[in-house]
């Protein structure tokens, strides 16, 4: 067996230099060849004595790298909302593995990973136009879904402490004494999940901690599904022995549209959810960083953007917009007694860092996690390299391209603009983030568009529905996006596409 030495680290420090000198990609997605070679070439068996450091280096470049898919460092792919990963954030990514922190509990004597990460947390909320005070509770998380429970876990315990609070002066927390018994001692039949086009990870985290699937419920306007129905919303608030929590989708997944269209609605929202008690969380996967956004071509969503900080929780993805490395998501509450009521891990007196109210949250009293890699430090690196500037920048030129391909679908005699058909051109695409929903005006062609596109392997894109009906899907989100480099491939693709019909 190899022991670390001077060769080893040399070898290692090669293969990452070689990876990260790649030239870019020509092709988004491996050949159908590539895929079934490297699927032969895995190893069939455990190896009794192993093949080596040097030989595996070259399994993987050889017989595997090739046959990834090459959506972060091609900014041509657009299938799901998936960022690259930035210079600055690949960097420190490579620290990350070398230093391997645990990062879970705060020891300001022999570390600074939690001070890292309370920091990185820090300049996040900065980039997006919140006070970091105003956030006690913050944490990062291996993803929106990841968040979306921790959202909904405190937001759990909170309603049922507002319904406690009206029949006794008794602490009542699930996490304590389960929700069973915790919403008896309340009075409380049911919790509700009040939403509008909930991305599915809503419903998962419902399930996950024992509120049921069931308990998601839907009440956008007939009209404007995205939009909350409030006289609806009100009613079902009002409910006796209920207790609510509301979920505001910053940016469906699929239509890219906002639950919220300014700062009135979420004062409305907030004022209804204090007067019953209710939780506010949102869900910012992507929409979140529209806050950065400050010129008026982006108006609309720098509008559907206000007032989010009005919210009780918000969740976030990093490995989205922010383009740092899989796996990264976060998580910012208000509630800073809620946290430890819910995720502290009680009795072990090894795991104890002081009762200083102003310290820094041991991460693994306030999260799920008791082992955590320090994902923070791509945070931390990315945000230092480029600023609110540079993020702004990205974010802009995303929005470009997206309107870009928007622009030449509205025009195209082959496809149909799908969400955002009403209104003057000039509207249309103001409302344009960085999804585009479309599909071929001919129906046969429609069955099988997303495939043709894809077996071009220079775009990649998801296919999706929409009333009832197949669609394609553009998601914009690379850091690399370039409208004069990009636009004209991608308008190349769809025409050849049209022409195979």
């Amino acid at each position: 067996m190899e022991t670390p030495n001077s060769d080893a680290q040399a070898l290692l420090s090669k293969a990452i230099v070689d990876l990260q000198s790649r030239a870019p990609p020509t092709d988004v997605l491996p050949s159908a060849a590539a895929l079934e070679n490297a699927r032969n070439k895995l190893t069939p068996n455990l190896p009794s004595d192993g093949i080596g450091l040097q030989q595996t280096i070259r399994h993987l470049q050889e017989d595997l790298a090739h046959a990834f898919n090459e959506s972060s460092r091609s900014p041509n792919y657009y299938g799901f909302v998936t960022g690259g990963i930035t210079p600055a954030a690949s960097i420190a990514d490579n620290f990350v593995t070398s230093y391997d922190q645990n990062v879970a509990v705060h020891l300001p004597n022999e570390t600074i990973a939690t001070d890292v990460e309370d920091r990185a947390l820090s300049l996040l909320c900065e980039l997006l136009d919140f006070q970091p005070e105003a956030w006690p509770h913050r944490i990062f998380t291996t993803g929106a879904t990841a968040s979306n429970v921790l959202g909904l876990a405190c937001a759990r315990e909170y309603v049922i402490a507002e319904a406690s609070a009206h029949r006794t002066d008794a602490e009542n927390s699930v996490g304590e004494y389960g929700i069973v018994e915790a919403m008896h001692r309340a009075g409380i039949d049911k919790i509700q999940i009040l939403t509008t086009v909930p991305h599915s990870s809503l419903f998962k985290a419902a399930s996950a901690i024992g509120l049921g699937r069931a308990s998601v419920k839907i009440i956008g306007r007939e009209d404007a599904p995205h939009k909350f129905d409030m006289h609806l919303l009100q009613s079902l608030l009002e409910q006796p022995s209920s207790a609510s929590i509301v979920a505001v989708s910053a940016s469906e997944v699929n239509s890219g549209f906002f639950a919220t269209s300014g700062l009135e609605e979420m004062q409305e929202l907030r004022k209804l959810c204090d007067v019953y008690g209710a939780w506010i969380h949102v869900d910012g996967a992507f929409g979140i960083m529209g806050r950065v956004l400050d010129s008026p071509q982006y108006a609309h969503i720098k509008r559907a953007c206000a007032g989010l900080e009005l919210a009780d929780s918000i969740t976030g993805d990093g490995h989205k917009l922010l383009n740092v490395p899989y796996d990264c998501g976060f998580f910012l509450s208000k509630h800073r007694n809620i946290a430890e009521r819910v995720f502290q891990n009680p009795n072990a007196a090894y795991l104890a860092t002081g009762n200083d109210p102003n310290a820094i949250m041991s991460p693994l009293n306030i999260g799920l996690e008791n082992s955590r890699r320090f994902r923070a430090l791509p945070v931390y690196a990315t945000l230092v390299a480029y600023g609110k500037t540079g993020y702004r920048d990205m974010l802009g030129r995303q929005i470009e391209l997206c309107r870009g391909i928007a622009k030449f679908i509205a025009d195209s005699e082959e496809y149909e603009l799908l969400s955002e058909s009403n209104g003057p051109v000039e509207e249309i695409m103001g409302n344009v983030y960085i999804i585009v929903l479309f599909c071929a005006k001919d129906e046969e062609l429609n069955k099988t568009l997303v495939a043709k596109i894809k077996a071009t392997r220079k775009i990649y894109v998801s296919g999706t529905a929409w009333n009832g009906q197949p669609a394609c899907r553009f998601a914009v989100s690379n850091w690399q996006t370039d409208v004069k480099r990009d636009l004209p491939v991608i308008t190349d693709v769809l025409l050849s596409v049209a022409k195979q019909r």
